[in-house]
C-alpha cells in the first residue's frame, strides 16, 4: 500500500487511500502538471508479478484512455513506476452504486430506469469503439455529487479473464455471464447480461444468483432460472421485468443485441410501463440441429467404447463436443454387457432409427408413384387416350369438385383473420388507438417528425400502409408530427414592440432580442427592421432580432408618470404616448388586480429621454387575491399619511399578511425572501424567510418598520453560488390593534 506523499511518476502525489478492490487499491492524488486532483488506481502486488497480465492490462487501458464519454469515467495516464503499475483517472465525487443500494434498500422504478440508461449510454460508446468492459457490477458505476452516473475500470476485466476465479472475484461472478463462467467467448451482449443483473438488484435490493461459493454462483448463471423481481418488488412495471429478463437470457442470441436496443426500450417503459413491446424470442427458434461430422461420429464411438472398456467414468468426446458447439449432452442411459449391440442402437446413436428412416423412404416411393398416376389420367383424358362411361366421370368430376371446394374454404378461413389496415395518417393517438383497436390491430410510437403537411401533434406516417391487408393483433407503427419544421417571419416592422413580440410568440418564435437604433421616420417604440427578414421560413428554434426605433437622436425629455394599478393595454398606450419602448414582465400581486400594472422600472417622475425603455410587470393569473385600484391608492394614501409620524410611532407594530403567487421563473432552488422598506429617507433590507426550496401560493406573515405602511418583497434564489433576483411584490402593512 502507497503512503500520503509519495510520488508516482515524478507527477502525481498521493494524497490519501480512498478505496480498494479486488485487484487494486485507489488513491487520491494531486497532479502537479495540470494542477487538479486525480484519482490513481494501483494495481496489487499478487497482479503485478503475472507479466501476462500486465502485457493485457497495459493494452486493455490504452484503449479505454481513448474512450471520450459523459458516462464513463475518463482515463488520463498509464504508467509504471518501480513495480507499480498504475492508472490515472478523473476523480469522481460521490457513491458507488452499490453502495448506493445498500443505503436505500432498493431504488425507485423512475430512478432505476434512469440510471441504466445513463450506464447503458456509457457502455454503447465503449461498444462503438470495439471495447468490451466484461466486469459490469454496481462495484464498478459511480453515482456522483451532482447525480451524473458514469462507468468505471475500463480494460482490467479483460486483462483478469485469463486468470482463475478466486476469492477476489465472487463480487464479480454474480454479475457474469454464463459465457463469461463457462469460459467461452464474451462479446458486447455480455455486458448486457451483467447490466440486468445489475438491473434485477437495483429494482430488487438483491442479485439473482447467490451462494456460498464462486462455482455454486457460477453453476446456477449456467443452470438456473432466475426468480421474477416482481417476487421482491410486486408493483414493478411489466416492461420493465420483461426488459431484465431479455438481458438476462442465458443464450446471447435471445438478449438484446446492443445497448442502443436497451436504451429504446427503457426510454418506452417510462412511457408505457405496462406495454407489451419488449419481443422476447421463443425458444424454438434457437434450437436448431446441431451437425455432428463422421470423424467426429467416429472420435465419439471410439471413446464411449474405450470409456465402457475402463469403465473410469472420464468425460467423453461426446462430451467435449457438446460443450463446444454450445449445448449440454443428453444423459444416455446405462446398457447391460450382455446387452444386444444391433443395428437399432447404433442407429439411435446417429439419431434416427433405421426402421424409421425404411418407412420414410416407401412412403416417399408411394407419394411419388401417386403423383405421376395423376398426371398420367389427366394427360391421357385431354388427349383422349382415356374414355370412359358417364357414371365413372361423373365420380372423377364430383372428387375434383370436392377438392376445390375444401381448398377455397380453407383459404376463405385464413380471408377470414385477414383486415384492411384504417387510415390513421392525420388523426391524433388517442383517436388513432381507438381507431385500430375496432379493427383488432394495435399502434406503436416510433418518433416525431419534422411535416409541413400535418399539425403538430397529429400522425404523419404508419407503416403497414392504408388498405394493406394484415393479421389481426398486428401492430401499426407511425410517426407523430413536430409541425412545421420552418416557419415565415410574420410582418411585424412599424408595428409597436409589444405586438410584433406577441406576432413572433404566436407564430412559434422563441428566441427573440430586441435592439434599438435612432430613426426619423419609423415612430418611437416601433419596430424599423426584423432579422431573419419578413417572409423568410426559418427554423422556430432561430433568434429573432428586432430594431426598435427610439426617434431621432435629439428628442426631448420626457417625465415619466406612475401607471401601477393600470391595466396593460392602458399603461402601454401611456408609455408610447410619452415616446418610451414598453416591455412587459410577468408577476404576482395581492394589491393590484389580475392584469394590471403591478410596478414600473422607472419611478414615477422621472425625467428620461424620448425612446428610454420601461419594464412593467403585469399581475398574472393565479394571484390570491386581487386589488381594486381604489384599494391601491388607499393604501398610498394611507403610507403617506403614517410615513409622516413614523417616528412618533417607533414603538408601534406594523405587520402584513398577504399571499404571494407562483412567479414564471423560479426553478424550485434555495431561496431568500427579503423585505425592503424605506425607513427615514433610507432603504432597509430585511431577510424574511430563507430555506431549500419554497411552495406557492406562500402565506406572508411578517413584521416591517414601525410606521411604514408600505414595502417590497423580493424573492432570491440561488444559481450557480450566487442569489439572483427573481421577483418582487409590493406589499402594505397594518398597525396592529
Amino acid at each position: 500500500m502507497l503512503k500520503a506523499g509519495m510520488i508516482l511518476g515524478e507527477r502525481y502525489e498521493i494524497v490519501g487511500r480512498i478505496g480498494s478492490g479486488g485487484m487494486a487499491d485507489v488513491y487520491k492524488a494531486k497532479d502537479h502538471k495540470l494542477n487538479r486532483f486525480v484519482a490513481v488506481k494501483v494495481m496489487k502486488p499478487e497482479f503485478r508479478e503475472d507479466g501476462t497480465f500486465i502485457t493485457k492490462f497495459k493494452r486493455e487501458a490504452q484503449a479505454a484512455a481513448g474512450l471520450a464519454n459523459p458516462n464513463i469515467v475518463n482515463v488520463f495516464d498509464v504508467g509504471e513506476d518501480q513495480g507499480n503499475y498504475y492508472i490515472v483517472m478523473e476523480l469522481v465525487e460521490g457513491i458507488t452504486l452499490k453502495e448506493y443500494i445498500a443505503k436505500k434498500g432498493k431504488l425507485s422504478v423512475r430512478e432505476a430506469t434512469s440510471i441504466a440508461i445513463q450506464v447503458c449510454m456509457g457502455l454503447s460508446a465503449a461498444h462503438a469503439q470495439g471495447i468490451v468492459h466484461r466486469d459490469v457490477k454496481p462495484q464498478n458505476i459511480i453515482i456522483s455529487t451532482d447525480g451524473k452516473v458514469k462507468v468505471t475500470d475500463f480494460g482490467i476485466a479483460r486483462a483478469a479473464s485469463s486468470n482463475t476465479i478466486s476469492a477476489n472475484a465472487m463480487g464479480s461472478v454474480h454479475y457474469s455471464s454464463p459465457e463469461q463462467v463457462r469460459g467461452g467467448f464474451s462479446d458486447a451482449r455480455s455486458d448486457i447480461y451483467s447490466l440486468g443483473i445489475t438491473l434485477y438488484e437495483m429494482v430488487t435490493g438483491r442479485v439473482p444468483f447467490d451462494g456460498e461459493t464462486t462455482v455454486a454462483i457460477a453453476i446456477k448463471h449456467l443452470q438456473d432460472e432466475m426468480e421474477p423481481p416482481s417476487k421482491y418488488t410486486p408493483d414493478l412495471p411489466y416492461s420493465l421485468e420483461q426488459i431484465i429478463y431479455k438481458c438476462t437470457q442465458k443464450s446471447v442470441d435471445r438478449r438484446y443485441q446492443s445497448m442502443n436496443d436497451v436504451i429504446g426500450d427503457l426510454k418506452h417503459s417510462l412511457i408505457e410501463p405496462n406495454g407489451h413491446f419488449v419481443a422476447l424470442t421463443p425458444l424454438s427458434d434457437h434450437a436448431q440441429t446441431v451437425m455432428v461430422s463422421p470423424a467426429e461420429r467416429a472420435a465419439i464411438r471410439a471413446n464411449d467404447t474405450d470409456a465402457q472398456t475402463k469403465g473410469t467414468g472420464e468425460k467423453s468426446y461426446s462430451s467435449t463436443v457438446a460443450a463446444q458447439k454450445g449445448y449440454e449432452e443428453p444423459a444416455v442411459p446405462e446398457r447391460d454387457e450382455d446387452e444386444d449391440d444391433g443395428d437399432d442402437y447404433d442407429d439411435d446413436d446417429e439419431g434416427i432409427s433405421s426402421k424409421l428412416e425404411k418407412a420414410m423412404t416407401i412412403g416417399g416411393f408411394i407419394v411419388g408413384a401417386l403423383i405421376i398416376c395423376v398426371l398420367i389420367y389427366f394427360i391421357g383424358k385431354a388427349a383422349g387416350i382415356f374414355k370412359f362411361g358417364s357414371t365413372a366421370s361423373q365420380a372423377t368430376d364430383s372428387t375434383v369438385s370436392a377438392a376445390v371446394s375444401e381448398a377455397t374454404s380453407s383459404v376463405t378461413a385464413s380471408d377470414a383473420n385477414l383486415v384492411e389496415t384504417p387510415k390513421i395518417v392525420g388523426l391524433t393517438e388517442e383517436t388513432a388507438q381507438t381507431t385500430a383497436a375496432a379493427m383488432g390491430l394495435g399502434i406503436k410510437y416510433m418518433g416525431e417528425k419534422a411535416s409541413e403537411d400535418y399539425p403538430a401533434g397529429t400522425i404523419m406516417s404508419q407503416d403497414p400502409a392504408e388498405g394493406t391487408k394484415v393479421q389481426k393483433n398486428t401492430t401499426i407503427t407511425y410517426y407523430r408530427s413536430s409541425g412545421p419544421s420552418t416557419v415565415a417571419i410574420p410582418a411585424v416592422t412599424n408595428e409597436s414592440l409589444t405586438d410584433a413580440q406577441a406576432a413572433l410568440t404566436d407564430a412559434g418564435f422563441t428566441n427573440i432580442t430586441v435592439t434599438k437604433a435612432s430613426s426619423t421616420s419609423v415612430a418611437v417604440g416601433n419596430v424599423i427592421s426584423v432579422s431573419p427578414d419578413v417572409g423568410q421560413k426559418v427554423d422556430t428554434t432561430t433568434q429573432v432580432t428586432l430594431t426598435v426605433s427610439t426617434g431621432s437622436p435629439s428628442a426631448e425629455k420626457v417625465t415619466v408618470d406612475s401607471y401601477t394599478g393600470l391595466s396593460k393595454d392602458t399603461a402601454v398606450a401611456a408609455c408610447e404616448k410619452l415616446g418610451l419602448i414598453v416591455t412587459t414582465d410577468t408577476g404576482s400581486s395581492d394589491i393590484v388586480g389580475e392584469g394590471e400594472v403591478m410596478k414600473q422600472s422607472i419611478e414615477k417622475g422621472t425625467q428620461v429621454t424620448v425612446g428610454t425603455e420601461i419594464t412593467l410587470t403585469i399581475n398574472t393569473p393565479g394571484a390570491a387575491n386581487s386589488t381594486a385600484s381604489s384599494g391601491s391608492t388607499s393604501s398610498k394614501a394611507s403610507s403617506a399619511s403614517t410615513t409622516s409620524t413614523a417616528s412618533a410611532a417607533s414603538q408601534e407594530v406594523w405587520s402584513t399578511d398577504s399571499k404571494l403567487g407562483a412567479p414564471s421563473n423560479y426553478t424550485g432552488g434555495a431561496y431568500r425572501l427579503v423585505l425592503e422598506q424605506t425607513v427615514d429617507g433610507e432603504k432597509t433590507d430585511t431577510t424574511v424567510s430563507e430555506g431549500d426550496s419554497i411552495t406557492f401560493p406562500y402565506e406572508l406573515k411578517c413584521n416591517g418598520a414601525s410606521g411604514v405602511s408600505s414595502g417590497t418583497i423580493i424573492l432570491y434564489e440561488l444559481s450557480d453560488g450566487e442569489y439572483v433576483s427573481r421577483v418582487s411584490w409590493p406589499v402594505t402593512f397594518t398597525k396592529a390593534s
